[in-house]
């Protein structure tokens, strides 16, 4: 149990490290409006991952039984992985803007988090993935599974909370080119990831 959490802990932290819209609306609100907004924007994406989680878990189980399915599902995976690794390390140069929030509210800082987080497919597609990873490979009976989510899904609503409060360090430090850097190891390790699932699915 105990390497459960440790495990989900780690995942949570390795989530965060992609530096996608998720992470520049953090610190661009964070810089413009304070840190409230910036945790108010991590509340809302702790929902969407907690409802992708939640289908992640327990999604399957209210699904026929299909012949081949954990393997169309860890092909799946392993296909969006590689893609958002190919895509980490071909893309150019990010650009750093941080324009002018114009609302101040929950409502608003809690729905540009969600939807930020809800309408990227490949978020979803993560959460089923690691599913799969740790039932299969690690053999996580039930509560451990929910030990590893819970301890996730809480370590990057805190490691957002800790970007939107040093955001304005952060603003200084993650230049285009270090940006770039981080992209390209973060495609390295989602490439790592969808070999190691391709091995212990369908070759071991």
């Amino acid at each position: 149990m105990f390497l459960a959490l440790l495990y989900g802990i780690l995942t949570g932290i390795a989530l965060c490290l992609t530096f996608g819209t998720v992470f520049f609306s953090l610190v661009q609100n964070s810089v413009d409006n304070g840190f409230g907004s910036g945790v108010k924007i991590a509340l809302g994406v702790f929902t969407g991952d907690a409802i992708f989680v939640f289908f992640a878990i327990f999604g399957t189980a209210l699904l026929p039984v299909i012949p081949g399915f954990q393997n169309w599902m860890a092909g799946a995976g392993i296909l969006f992985l590689l893609l958002l690794g190919m895509t980490n390390l071909i893309k150019g140069q990010p650009s750093l803007a941080y324009p002018k929030t114009k609302f101040g509210n929950f409502i608003y800082y809690f729905t540009t988090g969600f939807f930020l987080n809800a309408l990227n497919p490949v978020n979803f597609i993560s959460w089923v993935t690691i599913a799969s990873y740790i039932r299969t490979n690690l053999h996580y009976n039930l509560d451990q599974v929910l030990v590893f989510f819970g301890a996730s899904l809480i370590s990057v609503f805190l490691v957002e909370c800790g970007i939107a409060m040093s955001a304005h360090r952060l603003k200084r430090i993650f230049t285009p080119r270090v940006v770039t850097v981080f992209n390209k190891v973060t495609g390295v390790v989602f490439i790592f990831i969808a070999g190691q699932i391709a091995y212990h699915q369908f070759l071991k």
